[in-house]
């Protein structure tokens, strides 16, 4: 094994033995007899300039959602991505673990290690191992912290390693759930739980580009690009709402292309229960799969209308705008997304239930064919969030980004249902059928559009948390491209959140 690879995997090690301790203990976090559990927790935006080879520079944005598990430690999701320079593509999706310790008054300090995959935007990744160790200085405001950050990006296996100052900001809110062990007790658990969206959104569209829009290359689109997406949502008011949201390109000869954003809409009800119309604008990152995005900066504004299906499901059509102002890409857009509503904090008649919901990250790797006609071995980070709709169905949205195997930039967004089952004790097994997008690194996904079932051996290990081992295949939709076994190890976290489904 080479220093370079027994570096990487000495830190990956460290850091998910710190990243399984700080889960256990939260797990374990409460023994009342009201089995809801409220723990402090923070959503986190930074931004900071990095230092390329040859003097170039790059707007690097990060988010994390960041949970309390006691003693100052912190552990949740995040994903980086540019936003100024050249480098309009690159995105790495992972974890972070952090500590913080009062210095006196409001001032903060915080220590923080994130480790993440991916790359994009022909950057120099390697494989696209990124490792970001920080130190922060924040004062305390009271709702949220702000300061400063020092920190080091750098690519494992690539040529980016770059020191630099950045700012944060971190609001402050609470994460309520119920442990996995005592799902189905009842609880006062009402309103927002969990993350405390109020509803998810599977979407389906397409990109018209304009004809003023060209590639990366300078050759233009030919027909449509077809994108398969996510949307979570959270109201501010009766009207208003913010949200976040992800896509990625299905067909259209752009794969690997991928999208983050957040939103701000509104939306009025014009037939009870039946309608709603409203409109929205989305600011955020996108590029990849010659697409020409500039530094990364995507704007988004469209208008839908909303049929209500039952109490908990609605279907959605939108048209609009979507552009690049730093790059060539202009292109309207259509979409229709069927929409899930998670926890309705208005619907005091809705009746107390927790719902099972469950977070799972972890790895897997597969021999993947890559463009040039070859085959090696890739490794991929993978972020699940699976919510059960019964005992053992559930609908699950995940995101897989590459970090080994010389496929810096590689995406994949797969949504799809799962079944799970309890056979002995502590051991469960489940199953799933995926599709979704995959694209970017050199990966000859033909086009984006695959599909990956599943299947898993899981062992409970704590009242939330599981191990669990897998294998499974995926295979682009289109002949003659990816298609190869997958084996996977993960973690789960199992809990309870407020819902009108399943409990």
């Amino acid at each position: 094994m080479s220093t370079s690879s027994s570096f990487r995997a000495r830190y990956l090690r460290h850091w998910l033995a710190g990243l399984g301790m700080a889960t256990t203990g939260l797990s374990w976090a409460q023994t009342s007899t009201d089995p809801l559990v409220t723990t402090p927790a923070q959503i986190r935006l930074g931004i900071e300039k990095v230092s390329l080879p040859g003097d170039e520079k790059m707007g690097l944005v990060g988010t994390t959602y960041l949970i309390d598990v006691g003693h100052g430690l912190s552990v949740g999701p995040a994903a980086y991505g540019a936003i100024s320079g050249k480098r309009g593509g690159l995105f790495t999706l992972g974890g972070e673990v952090s500590w913080q310790r009062s210095l006196g008054g409001p001032l903060t300090l915080e220590l923080g290690s994130y480790v993440g995959g991916g790359g994009g935007g022909v950057a120099p990744v390697g494989g696209g191992l990124m490792l970001r160790p920080h130190l922060d200085l924040l004062w305390d405001f009271g709702p949220f912290l702000a300061g400063l950050s020092a920190s080091q990006v750098r690519f494992a296996n690539g040529d980016i390693n770059s020191r630099q100052l950045g700012l944060v900001w971190s609001a402050k809110t609470d994460f309520r759930y119920v442990a996995g062990n005592r799902i189905g007790e009842r609880s006062e658990i009402s309103g927002r739980s969990g993350m405390g969206f109020d509803r998810v959104q599977a979407v389906f569209g397409v990109y018209s580009p304009r004809a003023s829009a060209k590639r990366n290359s300078g050759l233009p689109y030919e027909g449509k690009i077809g994108f398969v997406g996510a949307r979570l949502e959270r109201a501010i008011s009766d009207h208003a709402y913010w949200g976040i949201e992800a896509a990625g390109a299905a067909s259209g000869g752009v794969a690997g292309y991928a999208e983050y954003l957040g939103s701000v809409g509104t939306e009025t009800t014009v037939w009870s229960n039946v309608l709603t119309v409203g409109a929205r604008a989305a600011v955020g990152m996108g590029g990849g799969g010659d697409v020409s995005v500039g530094g990364g900066l995507l704007l988004k504004g469209g208008v839908y209308g909303t049929v209500r299906l039952t109490r908990e499901l609605g279907l959605s059509l939108e048209g609009g705008v979507t552009r690049a102002p730093q790059g060539s890409f202009k292109a309207l857009h259509a979409a229709a997304s069927l929409n899930w509503i998670l926890d309705d904090p208005t619907d005091v008649t809705a009746p107390l239930r927790n719902t099972r919901t469950e977070w799972v990250g972890g790895g897997e790797r597969y021999n993947a064919l890559r463009k040039d006609g070859s085959s090696r071995i890739l490794q991929n980070v993978t972020l699940k969030a699976n919510r059960f709709v019964s005992q053992n169905f559930y609908l699950t949205g995940q995101a897989h980004s590459g970090w080994g195997g010389g496929a810096g930039g590689y995406t994949v967004g797969l949504f799809g249902v799962g079944v799970q089952s309890h056979i002995w004790g502590p051991v469960h097994v489940g199953a799933e059928m995926l599709v979704g997008a995959a694209g970017g690194g050199g990966v000859e996904s033909k086009g984006g559009a695959i599909m990956q079932p599943n299947a898993y051996l899981g062992v409970t290990v704590s009242p939330s948390m599981s191990v669990r081992v897998g294998a499974g295949r995926i295979k682009s939709l289109r002949q003659g491209g990816l298609e190869a076994p997958v084996a996977e190890l993960s973690m789960a976290f199992t809990f309870g959140v407020a819902g009108h489904g399943y409990r």
